[in-house]
């Protein structure tokens, strides 16, 4: 009898508490609703805020695929990056290659661009995997392309070609820019089939005349957006070996040169004595350093003093130090190997004059235009070079510089006892050759021209 009650009021009490509670729950929830934004209401507010605040665009980059990076003596490229990134393009570097432990130019370190190395000794594993990445993101592309290279017999390039398309995939990559037509193009071509991003290319000198067959370069070029090389000599090779209908993508844009980078001496008289013949050049057949040596030896025996000064390695160096001793030179004569580039440029600043007697090696190899040769000129020191391939592009002999014959060292040793004997002549030739480096051969102009090919698929 006591314990109904009880239970009842018990039960009753709950009940209770919960109808407080609940009520309580659904006044909040209403007070809520009512101060909230009807959904139709909130939802046309977030369309137009969305509408107002757009998200920013993605920087539009260009992908530069070199053979090595950074490489000493391709100063051309460090000088064409840092270029373009001060012209505010965005850049991202491919290197099929580590470098190769020479000094590192200092101007590296501006260079503000992502390097990915595509060397597939060190790197296999992730080349592989992205390999496999992208051909399942893109399979008919990827094993449509992989067919051309097995027939080509370029599979090693196409590899690098998937790790790179898989790097790059959903970046804001607009263009390729290979430098050299041999396996960097080739890379860059088939990473363009892969991805459908247009691609450009740079051909200078081995890879053009020796090292890329006819029939690799006419495809290349009909593949490509457009193809730059560096001297009017090149393209006019360029022309006459890809057929009519590629030829007007054919431009030619000279290397320019940082006249930031270089201090223009002047007035310069024979600095020191005896007066220092700089050349700065790699240790191989086509920079005509042997010619030097000879010519060296026969101002020796005009009894002219001087040095002469040569910046460099390569694989002649134990070749022309046996020539230096055999002929006598051993007294005025210094091969001091590879130099750091303010090594370089105090070099500069020490010679009196600079000699580079380029010629066409026995395999065809040749230069274009040397980019030591723009450096001395904007430095303030008197050239002399031969007639090679684009190099009277740069000089007009008598004008603003010294030209000879190639392979002629008795010449070259009377163009350079001319200038040791006439400070008039060194000082017009000075001038004047500083005047065309400002003028036809600055890399803001050059990297002008080439942002325009980049974006425009022509030179204005």
């Amino acid at each position: 009898m006591c314990c109904t009650p009880r239970a009842f009021l018990r039960k009753r009490w709950h009940s209770a508490r919960w109808g407080i509670w609940r009520g309580l729950t659904i006044h909040l929830q209403t007070q809520r609703f009512m101060a909230q934004p009807r959904p139709r209401v909130a939802w046309r507010y977030s369309w137009t805020k969305d509408l107002m605040q757009q998200p920013p665009k993605q920087e539009h980059t260009v992908a530069y695929v070199v053979n090595s990076w950074p490489r000493l003596s391709q100063t051309f490229i460090l000088n064409e990056v840092l270029s373009l990134e001060r012209r505010g393009v965005s850049l991202r570097i491919f290197s099929l290659k580590e470098p190769i432990g020479e000094p590192i130019h200092a101007n590296v370190a501006q260079v503000r661009a992502e390097v990915t190395y595509l060397a597939l000794h060190r790197y296999w594993k992730r080349i592989a995997l992205g390999n496999l990445r992208f051909a399942s993101w893109q399979p008919g592309r990827y094993f449509g392309t992989m067919l051309e290279a097995l027939f080509s017999g370029r599979i090693r390039c196409f590899l690098q070609a998937g790790y790179l398309a898989s790097v790059i995939h959903g970046q804001p990559v607009t263009h390729l820019h290979a430098h050299f037509a041999h396996a960097p193009t080739v890379v860059t071509m088939f990473a363009s089939r892969l991805t459908g991003i247009p691609f450009t290319f740079t051909a200078h000198a081995k890879d053009l005349y020796v090292e890329v067959p006819p029939e690799l370069l006419r495809v290349e070029t009909q593949r490509a957006r457009a193809v730059i090389t560096c001297t009017e000599y090149n393209r006019q090779y360029l022309s006459s070996r890809i057929g009519m209908p590629c030829r007007a993508k054919l431009h030619c844009i000279y290397h320019g040169l940082d006249l930031s980078q270089v201090q223009f001496q002047w007035p310069r008289e024979l600095n020191g004595w005896p007066p220092v013949i700089l050349s700065v050049a790699r240790l191989v057949e086509k920079k005509g350093l042997n010619d030097l040596l000879s010519a060296a030896h026969i101002l020796r025996r005009r009894g002219r003093s001087f040095r002469v000064k040569i910046i460099g390695e390569g694989p002649q160096r134990q070749m022309l130090q046996d020539r230096v001793a055999k002929l006598g030179l051993n007294e005025c004569v210094n091969l001091v190997g590879a130099q750091t580039y303010d090594a370089v440029c105090c070099a500069y600043e020490q010679a009196s004059i600079f000699a580079l007697p380029c010629l066409v090696a026995p395999d065809g190899d040749r230069d274009g235009i040397p980019n030591v040769l723009l450096e001395a000129m904007g430095s303030g020191i008197p050239v002399v070079s031969t007639a090679v391939s684009g190099i009277p592009e740069l000089i007009s002999s008598e004008r603003d510089g010294l030209l000879v014959p190639p392979g002629s060292p008795v010449e070259l040793a009377d163009a350079l006892e001319r200038l040791l004997a006439s400070p008039e002549l060194r000082k017009r030739l000075t001038l004047a050759a500083r005047r065309k480096i400002e003028t036809q051969f600055s890399i803001d102009r050059s990297s002008a021209q080439i942002l325009d090919l980049f974006q425009n698929g022509t030179v204005g």
